[in-house]
């Protein structure tokens, strides 16, 4: 249960920090405004409080953890949100650093 919560947490931080930084993007550079910007600064926030709620408690394991499911999460978001077609080079690379998320993060340790 501990992987399951885990997984779930690392895709509400993608969730909250991708969109956040789509929010933040769309309120400058499309020019949609303030309250977009200021939508994507609260997602951007609560983003940090998610990953302390990672079972695991080394920030930096989480982190570096967490860098492969945003690379992953973001061309998700880029193909889901604003139809961005990713090449085979894009999807291995996400494949090698979702690769690289399992090994940090549940790969068997002595306690």
């Amino acid at each position: 249960m501990t992987i399951v919560k885990s997984i779930a947490l690392f895709v509400v931080a993608a969730i909250a920090e991708i969109g956040g930084a789509w929010l933040v993007w769309q309120g400058w550079r499309e020019h949609r405004g303030l309250l977009w910007i200021a939508g994507g600064i609260l997602a951007l926030g609560a983003y940090g409080f998610v990953a302390t709620f990672q079972p695991d408690p080394n920030f930096g394991r989480i982190l570096a953890a967490y860098g492969g499911i945003f690379v992953a999460g973001s061309l998700a978001w880029g193909m889901l949100v604003d139809g961005f077609r990713p090449d085979r080079w894009d999807l291995a690379g996400a494949a090698i650093c979702l690769i690289g998320v399992v090994v940090i993060m549940y790969a068997p340790r002595s306690a």
